[in-house]
């Protein structure tokens, strides 16, 4: 993974951006044409390039235990994710092999999976264990028509699936050790929202929106346009400081802790953001539906917890700051992601404009524009 600045360069790095009115900036512009927000040929393009790529799937700590397993929707396709008996995380179609219905719904645990069609039944590896009435099938062979495997990999507390022949390794050889497998998931939420799936993982890139958006919400504890913007791989992470890191002015820098006095956004190529902030972390799939609707799927984890810090305590305060954000900051996202869709359909602009400000997603269309061309 390319080299991100330790804590201690991250702080002083915000120390300078405070003291001189400044931020990271990028050196390129970008400008995104209009139609590839609107156009169906380009929205089935990502979806294959969606399904190409190793895209994060879930956090590890949604599969602790044998069994554990969750179905859903992934670049329009039902997906069966589920850690074995012997601790391996595998992925498969999500379709029985007798008349195609999925296997399993939501997320929880199993040991086994029953079609509800005909109860058709499939162990945790994908076999085929038990036909009702398997003599009426004499020419089938079970050990042929298990659940057919899509790509599962783990890596850093992150379950990475590729459904299709992969043309590179996207995320996953820079996956960050931010999350881990051991951290609490308190909460899963899944909502739709009518706006692309690329404005609405814009919103986390930049932060030169802060006073503008989120005047009552975010930008009381924080700054405007005052970032930290690094880039690893196709990936970047979004540094976004509370005011109250001026506390550290005066502790040495060995003992200045950072913990709490930013959020930090990693942003994982293409479709997926994970959000590390005080108490909790917010791990979120923008999971495109069609070319103006996209699913959110937000998996809440409560933080490691530092010494003499108890469980119920950080817990209460993990939910707590995440009901805030969720109510506050997110929902004004989400508004402006919506909003800006609507003016899109009205064809005012050819192009979106995207400045030195906006670093995180310049370099994000950069990648996403090289990789949809290896589709070709």
């Amino acid at each position: 993974m390319a080299q991100l600045l330790n804590d201690a360069e991250l702080i002083e790095r915000v120390f300078l951006h405070i003291d001189n009115k400044s931020t990271d900036t990028g050196t390129n512009t970008w400008q995104e044409p209009v139609d590839n927000y609107l156009s169906e040929e380009r929205f089935q393009s990502e979806i294959e390039l969606l399904r190409r790529l190793p895209v994060p799937f879930c956090p590890s700590a949604a599969l602790p235990e044998a069994g554990s397993y969750i179905a859903r929707t992934a670049a329009l396709r039902p997906i069966l994710v589920v850690r074995g008996d012997d601790g391996v995380v595998r992925g498969f179609r999500n379709a029985c092999r007798h008349r195609g219905m999925p296997v399993a719904e939501g997320n929880g645990c199993a040991r086994a999976f029953n079609c509800p069609y005909h109860s058709w039944s499939y162990g945790l590896d994908g076999t085929l264990k038990f036909i009702p009435g398997e003599e009426g099938f004499p020419d089938f062979n079970k050990a042929d028509n298990g659940l057919v495997p899509v790509t599962a990999e783990e890596k850093n507390g992150i379950v990475f699936v590729t459904q299709d022949e992969p043309i590179s390794t996207g995320a996953f050889d820079e996956a960050p050790e931010v999350i881990y497998p051991d951290q609490e998931l308190f909460d899963i939420a899944e909502f739709d929202d009518k706006a692309n799936w690329k404005l609405l993982c814009e919103t986390s890139m930049e932060g030169y929106h802060i006073k503008a958006l989120h005047n009552r919400s975010f930008y009381p504890y924080g700054f405007d346009n005052l970032n930290i913007v690094e880039s690893y791989g196709p990936n970047s992470r979004v540094v976004f400081p509370f005011r109250r890191i001026e506390k550290l002015r005066d502790i040495p820098p060995a003992e200045r802790r950072i913990d709490g006095m930013v959020t930090s956004v990693y942003q994982l190529f293409p479709n997926t953001h994970i959000s590390v902030l005080s108490s909790h972390s917010l791990f979120i799939v923008m999971e495109p539906i069609s070319r103006s609707e996209t699913k959110w799927i937000i998996y809440r984890l409560g933080n490691r917890r530092g010494k003499g810090e108890g469980v119920d305590e950080k817990m209460k305060e993990a939910k707590r700051d995440a009901k805030f954000v969720v109510d506050s900051g997110l929902e004004e996202d989400r508004h402006a992601a919506c909003a800006i869709q609507a003016g899109l359909e009205g064809k005012a602009n050819s192009v979106l404009n995207f400045g030195y400000w906006e670093k995180a997603i310049v370099h994000f269309h950069t990648n996403l524009h090289a990789s949809l061309a290896k589709l070709d």
